[in-house]
């Protein structure tokens, strides 16, 4: 019955011994059923827990805790003032942006960034984030408030770099978005509506997701994780707490997150990143000489 041996003093016991109640295949198929649901949350928690392999030494729950605690410092929050009104990047399903209907009028938004350089102090986030900036504040997770400045930002592919000139952040290790198969599980560390620093997990519903309306770079990953405005420029993580990409959109009916947000990847993001590493060192050479 069910793939499963009931044994009587040692010996199998048969349908008219010990089993009668399911005696028919109707019954023993409604069984099986009632089995298989009773036991679905122990085996799912526990096929989740092998999975994830992050369960907390003190505690038999499955738990992302230690990940995150990892990882949290590598995240940074930005507050940006613009003379202009700064977009964020919506998506409508139907006409795209940006003749979307959900244009900001707001001079000032939150939005997120991650670490990749610690000595060099440099942090990258979305262009669409910085493009009209006049003030680039950079909050980092133990409250720390510096001034940003813009090292360099490509529109087409909406990666930006920004440095900060303190020389003890944490960066967090790049991964490769190659690797990456629909049904991984993700987790995305943002600052939504500028609340803070907040995590949120998902799988990788799609790869390679283009036709946005969104101009330039099209090859993007699709999460369900949750994605706000003010998730822009936040890490799109693996289990290993290497950085697969970089949240940069969300489609949004609604105007917040319906679980269609979309990721640059990172072997992408890692071109640009080496580019404005460049750029920071001639810039310093050039103080230096000066």
């Amino acid at each position: 019955m069910c793939g499963m041996q009931i044994r009587r003093n040692g010996r199998p016991l048969t349908w008219r011994e010990g089993l009668a109640p399911f005696a028919r295949p109707a019954s023993t198929a409604i069984a099986c059923l009632i089995l298989a649901l009773t036991l679905l949350p122990v085996l799912t928690t526990a096929g989740r827990a092998q999975a994830l392999g992050v369960l907390a030494e003190t505690s038999s729950s499955p738990t992302l805790a230690p990940l995150v605690k990892k990882v949290i410092p590598g995240v940074v929050s930005i507050t940006v003032r613009a003379s202009a009104p700064v977009q964020p990047m919506f998506v409508d399903p139907e006409t795209g942006f940006p003749d979307a209907p959900y244009r900001s009028t707001d001079r000032e938004i939150s939005a997120t960034g991650v670490v990749v350089d610690g000595p060099k102090g440099l942090i990258v986030t979305n262009t669409h984030v910085i493009e009209e900036a006049d003030d680039i504040a950079v909050i980092l997770p133990d409250g720390r408030r510096f001034q940003g400045s813009r090292v360099d930002a490509d529109p087409d592919t909406d990666i930006a770099v920004i440095k900060i000139a303190v020389a003890d952040l944490v960066a967090l290790p790049m991964g490769d978005s190659d690797m990456l198969e629909v049904g991984d599980y993700v987790i995305a560390v943002g600052n939504p509506f500028g609340m803070g620093i907040t995590v949120s997990h998902g799988i990788v519903s799609a790869l390679h997701r283009s036709g946005l309306h969104l101009g330039g770079y099209q090859d993007f990953i699709q999460t369900d994780a949750s994605l706000n405005p003010g998730s822009s420029g936040g890490p799109l993580l693996n289990l290993r707490g290497e950085l697969v990409g970089i949240t940069t959109a969300i489609t949004a009916p609604t105007g917040s997150n319906v679980g269609i947000g979309f990721a640059i990847p990172v072997n992408r993001v890692r071109e640009a990143v080496s580019r404005a590493a460049k750029y920071a060192e001639m810039r310093s050479v050039r103080h230096a000489r000066n």
